[in-house]
Order: C-alpha cells, then sequence, then structure tokens
C-alpha cells in the first residue's frame, strides 16, 4: 500500500507539473533598443522632381526655403556605445524619416536607451505603453520631483535609459486583428519637437501571437505610413535654417512671426511628390498597414490605395481615416498585381505632394 501511495503521489505530481507547463503563458522578453536623436539634412524630395507626374517639381513658394531642412531624426544603434548605425534592409528604405520600428508582445518589457546627439534637449515618449514618472518624457507641472524626472529633458551629449511594460491593455482588443500600432516621438517641446522629425512607430502583438522579433505570426509583410504636415517655421531648427545657405540659397527673411503655410510640407514618411522608395509585397501575403500622422494645422488625412483593398476596423474599404496624431491599422490581401499609387485624399495635401506608390509583385 505504501508504495501504491508514492507511485500515486509521484503520478499526481508529475500531471500538475505537465498542467501547469501547459497553462503557463509564453515567456515574457526584455526588449532592449539603442536609438538616437541625430542631426541630419532632410530632403523631402530627393530626385528633384515630382516622380508621380514626371514632372520638375512645382515652383518653390514665395516664403519656402527649398526642399532640404535641418531635421532630428532619430536612429537606431547596435549597442550603447553609438558608434555603429544598425543597417536599415533595402526592402525598409521607404520608412524614411520614421525612428526604428518598436516591436513587443504582450508582457514584454521595452527598454530605450536614448542618447540625444542634437543641438537641444530632447526625449522619447511613448503612447500607449505603461511607464512610470521616471520614463514618461514629457514635462509639465505633475507634482513629481525634478530629480525623478531626468528623462523628461535629455540635454545635447547626453543619456537616458526609458523603460516601458507591455500589460494587456496595450495589446489588440477584441475587436482588434493580432497587432497594434502606437508611436514614439519627442515631447520636451512637443509641437517644436515633431515639426523637427524625431518620431517611430510600435507595434504591440498579442500574447502568444509574435514571432522572435516581435511581429505578428500571422502577417507575411508589415508596412508604415505616416501622414505629415511638416511645418518647418515650427521647426526647433527654424533660425538654424533660415541662416543656412545651403538650406535657404534665396536668403528668404522671416516677416512676423514667420506664421505661413508657404513652409508647410506635405509628405508621407517624410517624402513628398512620389519620393518615398516603393515598398513591394506579392499577390496572396497577408500585409499589414500601419497608419500614423503628426500634429499640425491641417494633419486630417484620408489615404486611399488604388488597385487593392483594405479592412479597416472591421470594414471593406480602400480609404481610411485619420486625425492629428492618429494610429489605425489597416489589413490587405492584394490581388491586383502592378504599381499603384497611394495617397491623402484630402485635396490640398493631394496637390502638395502627398502622395507615394506601392507595388504588388505577381
Amino acid at each position: 500500500m505504501l508504495k501504491l501511495s508514492r507511485v500515486a503521489a509521484f503520478v499526481a505530481m508529475v500531471g500538475s507539473v505537465v498542467l501547469l507547463a501547459w497553462a503557463a503563458p509564453s515567456q515574457a522578453r526584455t526588449r532592449t533598443y539603442y536609438i538616437a536623436a541625430d542631426e541630419v539634412i532632410w530632403n523631402y524630395a530627393p530626385s528633384g522632381e515630382d516622380l508621380i507626374a514626371q514632372r520638375p517639381l512645382p515652383p518653390l513658394a514665395p516664403m519656402q526655403l527649398g526642399w532640404s531642412y535641418h531635421k532630428a531624426i532619430y536612429r537606431e544603434y547596435l549597442d550603447s556605445t553609438f558608434r555603429k548605425l544598425k543597417p536599415r534592409s533595402p526592402e525598409d528604405a521607404y520608412l524614411g524619416i520614421l525612428g526604428p520600428v518598436i516591436h513587443a508582445e504582450v508582457g514584454d518589457t521595452v527598454v530605450v536607451v536614448f542618447r540625444n546627439n542634437a543641438r537641444f534637449p530632447l526625449t522619447v515618449h511613448a503612447h500607449g505603453l505603461f511607464y512610470t514618472k521616471s520614463s514618461e518624457g514629457a514635462p509639465y507641472q505633475d507634482g513629481v520631483s525634478a530629480w525623478n524626472k531626468n528623462g523628461d529633458s535629455v540635454p545635447q551629449g547626453q543619456t537616458f535609459t526609458y523603460t516601458w511594460q507591455v500589460p494587456e491593455r496595450a495589446g489588440p482588443a477584441p475587436g482588434d486583428g493580432s497587432s497594434v500600432v502606437w508611436m514614439y516621438h519627442s515631447h520636451q517641446d512637443e509641437v517644436g519637437d515633431v515639426n523637427t522629425g524625431p518620431i517611430g512607430p510600435i507595434v504591440v502583438t498579442a500574447k502568444g501571437m509574435a514571432k522572435a522579433d516581435g511581429s505578428p505570426k500571422d502577417v507575411d509583410r508589415e508596412i508604415f505610413a505616416m501622414f505629415a504636415q511638416f511645418d518647418e517655421s515650427s521647426s526647433r531648427y527654424f533660425q538654424a535654417n533660415i541662416s543656412d545657405p545651403r538650406i535657404n540659397p534665396r536668403h528668404v527673411k522671416p516677416v512676423g512671426n514667420f506664421s505661413t503655410t508657404d513652409d508647410d510640407i506635405w509628405t508621407i514618411n517624410g517624402y513628398s511628390f512620389g519620393n518615398m522608395p516603393v515598398p513591394s509585397m506579392r499577390v496572396g501575403q497577408r500585409v499589414r498597414w500601419y497608419l500614423l500622422s503628426t500634429m499640425s494645422d491641417f494633419d486630417f488625412h484620408a489615404p486611399h490605395w488604388h488597385g487593392n483593398t483594405v479592412v479597416v476596423n472591421g470594414m471593406r474599404t480602400d480609404l481610411a481615416q485619420l486625425g492629428p496624431m492618429a494610429m489605425t491599422v489597416a489589413d490587405m490581401i492584394p490581388d491586383d498585381a502592378g504599381t499603384w499609387l497611394f495617397h491623402c485624399h484630402v485635396n490640398v495635401h493631394l496637390a502638395g505632394g502627398m502622395e507615394a506608390r506601392y507595388r504588388v509583385l505577381p
């Protein structure tokens, strides 16, 4: 009887272990990104042409400096020395001005080691994820001591580490697909910072639905598109751009507060008039488009795909809607091969060059 009791106990124990192993969630990860804000000269139309209409770019508006400007953009590095950039693959060249894509699965922890190489304070502020006050990256009167808010204003040449948790409320809701999109951007001077350039996407995948890199298992191709009205008169490089003859060869002088639409550049991923490198996919692939917008006077957008349809919020369509700082997911299974127009359907945006192309291979 004693031997049988021991056997029964052993079997019960093994059964409990097996049950626990079966019920245990997948192993949560800490995903670390080394991201710097780097100063660059960004060209919104590097070909010098309107590649959609195959003609020269439109003449500069009276108060427009040109097509190239000093910007600060987020770039990913291989480690905390910030000496070597992480290369961006050719198929991701279309990402343009966007910072590196941050991927995470529900239950993960995201660590961003941020170095500010710009000439003024910047931060990293995340939408949607869980953070304590020390990792908020947004200065305002919140009753928290300055010593616990160093991430609210990272000076030039300094490094700060932000830590964000990815709870269930940061992932897909019951009506969503397997992943949702958020964004991160500098919030030291939010309006000026966003127009200066540092912004990037975050993808959060449902628990158990992520590949090793954090992207969703049921998606073959992820495409990111940020519709942005960059107001260069609100950029924190405004004075530097005015003073630089490479940027301002006509020596345009500011008038009053220089509040003018002449220096508004209408872009997708920081490119105008079809200059965005063309992202590609194949017929029958499960393609997930992540749509973002920024925050300027007229950042209401209507992204429209020619040639194929998408599903947005459970509805079949070929046109989505974005408000300021909006984040939307559109799923596509392309069935029509070709190179297709992708643009904003707001008339002044379309006329101003907020258009690109995408390619569907057989």
